[in-house]
Order: C-alpha cells, then sequence, then structure tokens
C-alpha cells in the first residue's frame, strides 16, 4: 500500500574496490592467492550486500520499489511471460518477501492469520505459523488483512497482523522467538480497517508505529522484543515509516493520520513536523525522498500530494512546503522516482489515472487511462505494473509519455499487493492466489 523513490545509480565502495582488484591483478603486480584474500576481507568489512533476488521488507532492498535486477524481456508473447506455478492462498494484502530460493508472505483464512515460508521453485509450504485474529468490529469493507509486509532481519521474520499481533518468528522454522500484542496489550490505536504499518529496521532495532500516548512510534530491540523507546503522541496511520539522510543525518520518516514527521531513530526525539491532513486519517503511502533534500508525500480522500524541503542548521532540521497538488492523490499504491518525475497511480472514489508528476514543480506532465488503478515496480529500464483487475503491464515510461510494451490478463480476483521481483522472477497475488512468472528474456526465446 504504498510509495517510493529511485536513488541516482552510482557505483559503491565494494564495486570501486573490486574493480580496482581487478586492474591490480591485470598489472600482475600481486598474486591471485593475496588479491582473494584482500576480496573476502574487503567484503567481510564492508558487509554482504544483498543480492539482486533478495527481497527483504516492504519496498525492497532500497525500501523504493527499485530492483537491481537485469535480464528482463523487453516484450512478452500474447498469452504473458512464462508462468512457473500457482497456488491458492487466503485474503491480505502482504507483499512477498524472497530470500535464497525462499518466500514468506502472510495471509488470513476465516478467523485466523497465517504467516507462512513456501519454496520459490514450486510455492509448496515449507512452514506455517496461525493465530487468532477474530474480525468482529473490523471494517474489512476493503478487503480482510493482513495488510502490512513482514521484514527478514538475519535468520529472524518480523511480521505484523491487521490485529496488532506482532511476532518474530525464526524464519527456518516458524519457532515463535517472541510476541507482542501492540493493541490489546500495548493499548495502541486500533484502525478499523486493520493494521497496516510494515517494519522496518535501524541498528538493532525494528521500528513501528504503534499509537497511545507517548508511544506513537516504538523501536523494540531485535534479539528479545524488549522496548528499546518510545516516543511522541501523534495520531498514528497506516503508512511505514522510511529512513533518510539530511545532509549527514539519519532521520525516520513517519507519515501519520495528520503530519508527517522526522525523528531521530536512534531515540525517538522530534527533529521537525509538518502538517498533512486527508478525510479519515487516511494517509496510507510511503513518502519518497528526493534529491535536493525533498520529501513527495501523498494521500488520497482529498488529501492531495505536497513536497517539503528539509533545511538543515545550527543542528536544527525545518520543513518547508515547496508546492501542494490537490489533484495528484496516491491512494494505496507505490510511487516510483525516476530523475525529476514521479510515476504513480491517482484517484480514490473515482478513475485513477496513472501520472507523472515533476517532484520539483507539482506539474503533472500527463495522465493515462489505459489500465485500473495499478501499484508498479521499476527494473532494468521498465515499469512493472500489477492493476487491481489483475492485468499485468510492461511499459516504458518517461516524462513524454507511458509507453505499453506488453499486457496480459493475469489474476482474477481483486489484486492490490504490489509484486516482488526476485531475479528475473516475478511473484504476484490477488486476494485468493499466488502465483510465480519468468520475466526474463530466454523466457520468451
Amino acid at each position: 500500500m504504498e510509495m517510493t523513490c529511485l536513488p541516482e545509480v552510482k557505483e559503491n565502495s565494494v564495486e570501486r574496490w573490486l574493480r580496482l582488484i581487478g586492474a591490480i591483478q591485470l598489472s600482475g603486480r600481486i598474486k591471485l592467492p593475496v588479491l582473494s584474500a584482500l576480496a573476502f576481507l574487503l567484503a567481510l568489512g564492508t558487509g554482504a550486500p544483498a543480492q539482486a533476488q533478495d527481497w527483504l521488507q516492504w519496498g525492497g532492498p532500497g525500501r523504493n520499489f527499485i530492483s537491481d535486477s537485469k535480464g528482463l524481456a523487453d516484450s512478452w508473447p500474447a498469452s504473458g511471460p512464462r508462468r512457473l506455478w500457482n497456488r491458492t492462498l487466503g485474503e491480505g494484502h502482504s507483499t512477498i518477501l524472497a530470500e535464497k530460493g525462499k518466500l514468506y508472505t502472510m495471509y488470513g483464512k476465516g478467523e485466523q492469520e497465517v504467516i507462512v515460508s513456501l519454496e520459490a521453485d514450486s510455492g509448496k509450504t515449507i512452514w506455517e505459523y496461525s493465530y487468532d485474529a477474530p474480525t468482529k468490529g473490523m471494517d474489512y469493507s476493503e478487503g480482510f488483512g493482513p495488510h502490512s509486509t513482514p521484514l527478514i532481519s538475519g535468520d529472524t521474520l518480523y511480521a505484523v497482523g491487521a490485529l496488532g499481533s506482532f511476532h518474530a518468528l525464526d524464519k527456518r522454522t516458524g519457532k515463535v522467538l517472541w510476541s507482542h500484542e501492540l493493541w490489546r496489550q500495548m493499548g495502541g490505536r486500533k484502525l478499523d480497517r486493520g493494521y497496516a504499518c510494515s517494519p522496518i529496521e535501524f541498528k538493532n532495532t525494528i521500528i513501528l508505529q504503534v499509537g497511545g500516548p507517548g508511544q506513537a512510534v516504538v523501536a523494540f530491540n531485535k534479539n528479545d522484543g524488549s522496548i528499546a523507546w518510545k516516543k511522541q503522541d501523534f495520531t498514528v496511520s497506516f503508512s511505514s515509516p522510511l529512513l533518510i539522510d539530511v545532509d549527514g543525518q539519519q532521520q525516520l520518516v513517519v507519515f501519520g493520520a495528520e503530519q508527517i514527521v522526522g525523528l531521530d531513530p536512534n531515540n525517538g526525539d522530534l527533529f521537525w513536523t509538518y502538517p498533512h491532513r486527508t478525510e479519515y486519517g487516511l494517509n496510507i503511502s510511503t513518502p519518497v525522498w528526493c534529491d535536493g533534500n525533498l520529501l513527495f508525500c501523498s494521500s488520497a480522500y482529498n488529501g492531495g500530494s505536497r513536497v517539503i524541503r528539509l533545511v538543515r542548521k545550527d543542528g536544527k532540521t525545518s520543513a518547508e512546503e515547496v508546492w501542494f497538488n490537490n489533484k495528484v492523490r496516491v491512494h494505496i499504491g507505490t510511487i516510483i522516482r525516476i530523475g525529476d518525475y514521479a510515476y504513480c497511480a491517482s484517484g480514490d472514489f473515482g478513475p485513477s489515472f496513472f501520472s507523472a508528476v515533476n517532484v520539483k514543480t507539482g506539474e503533472v506532465a500527463w495522465r493515462e487511462r489505459n489500465f485500473a488503478r495499478a501499484s508498479s515496480l521499476y527494473a532494468d529500464g521498465k515499469l512493472i505494473l500489477l492493476d487491481e483487475d489483475g492485468s499485468l503491464i510492461l511499459a516504458i515510461v518517461s516524462p513524454q509519455n507511458l509507453k505499453v510494451i506488453a499486457r496480459t490478463q493475469l489474476l482474477q480476483h481483486l489484486a492490490w499487493t504490489v509484486p516482488t521481483l526476485s531475479g528475473t522472477r516475478l511473484y504476484v497475488r490477488d486476494r485468493k492466489t499466488i502465483m510465480a512468472l519468468d520475466l526474463g528474456k530466454s523466457a520468451t526465446d
């Protein structure tokens, strides 16, 4: 249910050093065993980077629905990309995590919710953990939960259900390591449509919106679930937090029900706040961090979109509005930022136009209505879209237009879950089914 931002593509430090090692090897000045040891120590010292096939959290590696995957086909046959497998799955909107040949997600089954691990090659269940999640008193008119997407950190899977049941599980076995009831025990704000905030990791903590006096945001210790800190009194929403870097300072951006705030992720202290109100307090999408210290936030239900600029001076951060546009309203979908433009589905009760918005000015460059409300991700120079009617679309976007290069009818039920790309495999789900496809060039040869 959210948004995204494309960072400038730069060679990282590991890549630079490996390129240098390769050049030294070609020169013959240092023997190969020494170079191999140097490369190993380099990887050890910098931390092993996530592989292109790993999708460990809401939004993927950069929490922005951008994938480094290459080798995607430039088109599909009329029947669509090659389908590897499909199987039934229960209700819910949790996206699918992918790591080392295994998938993880959540679904609803009657009066229970289920956290599940699947084989990526076949879709077969490896393990399931279920718990009670009574639907009485919940407003599920727009779809049953769970809505939140889990998070993988090391050997642990962190997952939050629609009633605020927060579990840390051994990802290999499904064994519960620790748990919290965010609503029933901690007194968090009950959201009648179901909890939707996806957890984020910072250092040795897992951070969530919770709600209640002095605990709008709570950081839990990863290992034992104890509370590292809890702070703030603002009314929480359905949105997931985002970590950004403001001139060298890490900040946690949280999109509340009535404002967007910046916190110190080390202790929850407030850096800045800016109002962003919408009807029903339904701020759902994840904010987008852009070049020039620009922060894009958007919501439906008359909320509109705005960009604020964050300015650090004398150790303090201030937020100033750059523009506001009430005609751009992102409801539950993602936003992909490429250069100076954000590409997103805009609309709430009426038609949902896929739009290109200049993040510096708020000007709408174009609007497209050739498919239903869609979520998207970006990889290999292409936009992959799944609309709520179950159509899968491959497109090229630019500030001038959107060019559809392939399209197929894929799913039969309402599809609000954002696809996951792991290498050239795409994993999708609707409210009844989960499916794996091969988007690689070889699959269409």
